[in-house]
């Protein structure tokens, strides 16, 4: 199974926690693409909605963008995804959106921290645990600044609109990702894919300015559930990538 986790330090990580059941010495081994990106069935943890491997063509494109739609019950979330920055990512990206992946699904978690702002969504079981079935390589930042908060220069700043994979350790991505409300330092282990459009930063500030779930243990946490439900209606490319 697989869990989203952001550690409530203000160095919080943003990952995708994974828990693996070992495989007997009988079972098949996973079933690889067999081109560059190398999308990977994980059996482990089975796909949260049925979809096949994406197409892994030995020229992945590599230049230009996808502009997405995507309509939520909060207002537009409008993506570009860049091909140049992550192609293996935008493939797998495009290739859930078609396949209705994410048609319907509920953005799980928002955080407050300090140093960490973002809303992430990409599970259609709405836990944190579900995924696509497979996972593939990561295609990490090697151009993001030093986040001004962090004196020892290991963690880059993750800028305010940033459209970026969240994880479960290297190599682990699948179909949950993350968008930045506010500038965010994370240590530059999470695939930058693409942006979020003017108007999805406003519907972003909407969301966090509704606060997040209490609990019984913590009435005024910085990190759970929305307290403004956040569906992806449909997630479509908005024109012909």
């Amino acid at each position: 199974m697989m869990r989203a986790l952001m550690t409530a330090s203000a160095a919080a990580a943003l990952v995708v926690s994974a828990g693996s059941i070992p495989a007997s010495a009988s079972d098949a081994p996973p079933r690889t693409t067999h081109g560059p990106c190398q999308y990977t069935q994980t059996p482990d943890e089975p796909a949260a909605r049925p979809v096949p491997l994406p197409p892994d063509p030995r020229h992945t494109p590599g230049h230009g963008t996808v502009d997405m739609a995507v309509p939520t019950s909060q207002g537009p979330l409008p993506l570009r995804l860049d091909r140049a920055k992550a192609p293996c990512t935008v493939q797998s990206f495009v290739h859930l959106a078609r396949h209705r992946f994410y048609d319907r699904t509920v953005c799980h978690r928002l955080t407050a921290y300090p140093t960490l702002k973002v809303l992430q969504c990409g599970d259609p079981t709405g836990t944190g645990e579900g995924g696509p079935g497979y996972a593939y390589k990561d295609e990490l930042p090697v151009d993001l600044p030093p986040a001004p908060s962090d004196p020892t220069g290991v963690r880059r700043l993750y800028g305010r609109g940033v459209l970026a994979m969240a994880n479960a350790g290297p190599n682990t991505n699948g179909s949950q990702f993350f968008v930045v409300y506010g500038d965010s330092a994370l240590r530059p282990n999470y695939t930058v894919f693409g942006t979020v459009g003017a108007a999805g930063l406003k519907t972003l500030d909407k969301i966090a300015a509704g606060g997040i779930e209490p609990t019984a243990q913590d009435p005024a946490p910085v990190d759970g559930t929305p307290v403004l439900r956040t569906e992806l209606l449909n997630v479509r490319p908005s024109c012909r990538p």
